[in-house]
């Protein structure tokens, strides 16, 4: 249900666990064991989770952002600290180790790489992080802060 707003929260340097395919019995004791807030669009599982659950009413990623950053006043800057792709923790890395695994142009042209530990994928400072300000600038646009 929210796995675009998982990325965006990713995106963003939250921790962020998403499970479409988890029963919600499972989603609750992870949620509690891990000590974690669970977003759902699912009204009687936000019921049940008794005040670890936070219901996002729209279907908009733009407005499930604007919700979920503004309820939790969280961060709105793009970082490079978690893997929008499977959530494993991004480290930088020396640009030796990336050779051959990033496009050559890249390679030539940055100095900078970073490596998810877990699944391996490689990040550098590209055009992405500008345009995913841009997008955040734009929902955020008409605050007063």
């Amino acid at each position: 249900m929210l796995g675009k707003l998982a990325r965006w929260l990713r995106i963003l340097g939250y921790d962020t666990l998403y499970r479409n395919n988890y029963r919600d019995i499972e989603l609750l004791k992870d949620a509690v064991y891990d000590g974690r807030i669970l977003l759902s669009r699912d009204r009687e599982l936000i019921g049940l989770a008794k005040g670890r659950g936070y219901f996002v009413g729209s279907t908009n990623i733009k407005e499930q952002l604007a919700d979920v950053i503004g309820h939790f006043n969280l961060n709105r800057e793009p970082v490079i600290t978690v893997c929008p792709n499977c959530n494993g923790r991004v480290h930088k890395v020396r640009k030796e180790s990336v050779e051959g695994d990033v496009p050559q142009y890249t390679y030539l042209t940055h100095t900078h790489f970073y490596r998810c530990a877990l699944c391996g994928r490689v990040y550098w400072r590209g055009s992405h992080l500008p345009l995913a300000k841009a997008f955040l600038g734009r929902i955020f646009s008409n605050d007063e802060t």
